[in-house]
């Protein structure tokens, strides 16, 4: 029998996760902005959380804000979707500790490859695509959560209302290794406005342990009129000094990311079954497996009934009549799945041995954010 020879193209690799990798180089998830399982317009936004756009959190200390995701997308480069910030409360004289900061964090265990704190810790580039009405100098900032360090650079939006591509390269950190596990390491974080408590000081260009006053000196301030809108998309961040074309993932895989951090469905219907005695037995719901596999940790679970009751279920009997306001709530859960379970009392309506039923909830989230 003669033998069979594989042979793996140079521009090919089976090391997914390595920096030299061609598929998954962007640390970024969902930097297309194609996943927003929360929503796709948040208006009135005075503080800060996850609004629309999945893994991107805003940190709102300046002016009222309206989130969305956009169609509005440079021309001719592949993206559908961006993430768009409408100042509609003006805020031109921020207080001191006021900042407006989008974030994005990621686990360490994800990152080991950029050895930092290491003498051969990785260069990264980030590059993306920005658009906004105010003009003038703006930072982005890598901040290490592990070791409280960070180095900020400036870009400069040039022509008002204007989508243009920016390239950051930041040296690598040869100091602070990043934990290897599923907490929150490490951030990139896009400026759009900063008190003086974060712009009074001297900007730190190179990597150094973090003094609020050095982060974004010379900020501009996209909160000082309801005029101003800001928008980004193709966020890659990349080990090395060169940005290289976006990487574009089938929406698939990149709602399978997304959904390790947060999950959210809409109606869904858990068999259930009242197996025991009347006086004794239990209505037990039968495991519910998260739709994108492994989430990063155990998650906070929200839910409503049919008549919008919050973290109840509506127990349907198999004859088609119907009970609302049901505590069918969670008895056990991981990474992988959740069992639900109520009382012989709680469960209105299934009240003989055998008696079969679903439980029906709406607007169901899994949350495992950093």
């Amino acid at each position: 029998m003669g033998t069979i020879t594989r042979t793996i193209a140079n521009n090919l690799t089976t090391d997914l996760g390595g920096a030299g990798g061609i598929n998954f180089r962007n640390i970024i998830i969902n930097g297309d902005m194609s996943i927003a399982q929360r929503g796709t317009s948040v208006s009135g936004i005075t503080g800060s959380g996850f609004y629309t756009v999945d893994r991107y959190y805003l940190v709102n200390g300046i002016g009222t804000w309206t989130q969305s995701q956009s169609t509005d997308v440079p021309t001719g480069q592949g993206f559908a979707t961006s993430l768009k910030m409408d100042c509609t409360t003006a805020n031109a004289s921020p207080a001191a500790d006021g900042e407006i900061v989008l974030r994005q964090v990621f686990e360490g265990q994800m990152l080991q490859y950029l050895k930092k704190g290491t003498v051969n810790a990785e260069s990264l580039t980030l590059s993306f695509w920005i658009k906004a009405t105010k003009t003038g100098t703006n930072f982005v900032e890598l901040f290490d959560f592990d070791n409280t360090r960070q180095i900020s650079k400036a870009y400069t939006i040039n022509v008002s209302n204007t989508w243009e591509k920016k390239t950051l390269t930041f040296e690598g950190d040869t100091s602070g290794v990043l934990d290897n596990d599923n907490g929150a390491s490490f951030g990139v974080q896009f400026s759009l406005g900063a008190g003086s408590n974060f712009t009074s000081g001297t900007l730190s260009t190179t990597w150094t342990s973090s003094t609020n006053a050095d982060r974004f000196v010379g900020q501009v301030n996209h909160a000082d009129s309801t005029s101003n809108e800001w928008y980004i998309t193709g966020i890659q961040l990349e080990a090395g000094t060169s940005a290289s074309d976006f990487e574009f993932l089938p929406v698939d895989v990149n709602l399978a990311r997304c959904q390790r951090y947060f999950q959210s469905w809409g109606n869904f219907l858990i068999l259930v079954l009242y197996g025991q005695l009347a006086d004794t037995g239990g209505l037990r719901a039968g495991q519910v497996n998260y739709v994108g596999g492994i989430m990063r940790a155990q998650p906070t679970h929200s839910w409503t009934d049919t008549s919008s009751n919050a973290n109840k279920f509506t127990i349907f009997k198999a004859n088609g009549s119907a009970t609302t306001n049901i505590n069918l709530r969670p008895f056990s859960w991981n990474q992988n799945q959740i069992l639900y379970l109520a009382t012989y009392n709680e469960a209105t309506g299934l009240t003989s041995q055998g008696d079969m039923g679903w439980g029906e909830a709406v607007s169901w989230t899994a949350d495992a954010e950093l």
